[in-house]
């Protein structure tokens, strides 16, 4: 939709955390290693599913869309199956920051390891709040006003909302969601983070 229409609510858009795997429960670090969901990850997915279901708004969720990792495509099909909802085409800049050499540590050795908490080959932070930001805007310039919901990875989320919203958000949990709304460059936190 051109930025000149304007709406008269503004488009809204559920960000979502992919439900738990393994490698959560056990305190690794995933990043960009594929990971699937755990049982239990599968079973928060629905809930939130379930809890997506309520009506927010006076317009419905009209698709999903994700991150191509498969905790968070998994997430994203068990959502759009229980709404009825398409679920689009995996965007690869919804994929999780990059954390270099400290993927699969746990917080203990990864401390040990990196005192100073600078691990090689990590994605600068300034990179991966501009890369969700700018998937965010492409995604609202791409579907309009309709509300959206997006599944992705904790920190990539955080980044986004902080680069669209200018809000530091505290860690998102598994399987919870923030609501933001708009579009462009006028972006708010419509809803704080919200477990199933």
């Amino acid at each position: 939709m051109p930025d000149h229409v304007t709406s008269p609510t503004p488009a809204r858009t559920a960000l979502v955390r992919h439900g738990e795997t393994d490698w959560n429960r056990d305190g690794r670090l995933q990043g960009r290693t594929d990971i699937p969901l755990n049982d239990t990850g599968r079973a928060q997915a629905r809930a939130l599913a379930e809890q997506l279901a309520e009506p927010l708004g006076d317009v419905p969720w009209a698709a999903v869309a994700s991150s191509p990792l498969s905790r968070a495509r998994e997430t994203a099909q068990i959502i759009a199956d229980r709404l009825g909802l398409d679920l689009l085409a995996p965007h690869d800049d919804l994929v999780e920051r990059h954390f270099g050499e400290a993927e699969g540590g746990n917080l203990a050795e990864l401390t040990a390891r990196y005192p100073n908490g600078e691990r090689p080959g990590q994605e600068p932070w300034e990179d991966l709040v501009a890369r969700g930001a700018g998937a965010l805007r492409r995604l609202r310039a791409e579907h309009g006003d309709v509300p959206l919901v997006v599944v992705a990875h904790g920190t990539l989320l955080r980044a986004t909302v902080e680069g669209l919203a200018g809000v530091e958000l505290a860690r998102m949990a598994n399987a919870t969601s923030v609501v933001v709304e708009g579009a462009g460059q006028d972006w708010r936190l419509a809803r704080a983070p919200q477990r199933a």
